[in-house]
């Protein structure tokens, strides 16, 4: 019986020098413990319920296995001499759970500060090293090749501490406030070139067409005018035709009655005196009412008449 009690005894004892001395250690998902003997290196423990001597071992690092970020802020300077506000993002974890990877991730910074104060100036520096041999009004459109240049180099970097990269985004590219005072300017300037020369463009476009519908209403015009010309021709001569048919007429009865068919001659020229008193705008019309002068008239248009036959009979 008291060996029963003193075997127990024993087994609580022990229980109690195991809890006291953190025999026992948990780690959480996502978590690898790096493990310590006086001070050196012993074993890694994997997340769940792990055993440790008590007293001796020594949770040194708990290593998180998870992806993790980190926002930087830092400035470049173009060769050009324009200043360049860069913020970026970046996402990277540990290369693997392996014990040489955690073992680099432990001891090679004396702290996780150490780590990102290295990381951010890796990350600057290679950074300001691209910009340097680009021009001001490059960098914006060269943001795929920065971020391809970072990668290029930070990736030796955190494979040697244990990590790799995820990925990494600028997210913000920012100049001096008189340098972007001065590219608005420019696109504002380059937008205002651009504006005059469509208005240019478009006021040559409406002066041209509105040329060519004054020189098309100008050639209608002209055609129109063209046969109302001809129209009034033909409308002349066709009066004219039509009065010397009357007049000849006209004569042949004369004649056949025993008149002289210059009465008819007269009659046209007296019945053209009495048109021009009532239509005429004038006050004095001037004739010559002479014997001669009479006489003068009336064989100048015995002349015409005649001309007139004649040329009628040489038509037929």
């Amino acid at each position: 019986m008291l060996e029963g009690i003193g075997m127990f005894g024993i087994i609580v004892l022990i229980f109690i020098v195991a809890v006291v001395g953190g025999a026992f250690a948990t780690v959480n998902q996502g978590t690898i413990a790096v493990v310590t003997m006086f001070g050196k290196y012993k074993r890694i423990m994997y997340p769940g319920l792990n055993f440790k001597i008590p007293f001796l071992e020594v949770i040194m690092r708990r290593v998180s296995i998870q992806n993790q970020s980190i926002e930087l802020q830092f400035q470049a300077i173009t060769f050009d001499q324009a200043n360049v506000n860069f913020k970026a993002m970046l996402l990277y974890a540990v290369i693997d759970q392996t014990e040489e990877t955690i073992k680099n991730v432990a001891f090679k910074f004396i702290d996780f500060g150490s780590l990102m104060q290295t990381l951010n100036r890796t990350v600057e520096g290679s950074v300001r090293g691209f910009v340097a041999t680009k021009k001001q009004n490059e960098i914006l459109a060269l943001r795929r090749d920065i971020v391809n240049a970072v990668k290029d180099q930070l990736d030796e970097d955190l494979k040697s501490w244990g990590y790799h990269l995820i990925d990494m985004q600028l997210n913000d590219i920012t100049f001096d406030e008189t340098i972007m005072q001065s590219m608005a300017q420019v696109v504002a300037s380059s937008n205002l070139k651009a504006a005059a020369e469509n208005e240019a463009q478009a006021l040559l476009i409406r002066k041209t067409k509105n040329a060519e519908a004054d020189g098309l209403a100008i050639k209608i015009s002209a055609d129109a005018e063209r046969e109302a010309a001809q129209m009034r021709g033909q409308g002349v001569a066709l009066f004219r035709e039509e009065v010397a048919k009357g007049m000849s007429h006209a004569a042949e009865q004369m004649r056949a009655a025993g008149l002289d068919s210059s009465f008819i001659l007269f009659s046209m020229w007296t019945d053209a005196i009495k048109h021009f008193a009532e239509t005429g705008k004038g006050n004095v019309i001037f004739l010559d009412g002479s014997n001669e002068g009479l006489d003068k008239t009336m064989k100048q248009m015995m002349s015409l008449s005649q001309i007139e036959t004649l040329t009628k009979t040489m038509k037929k």
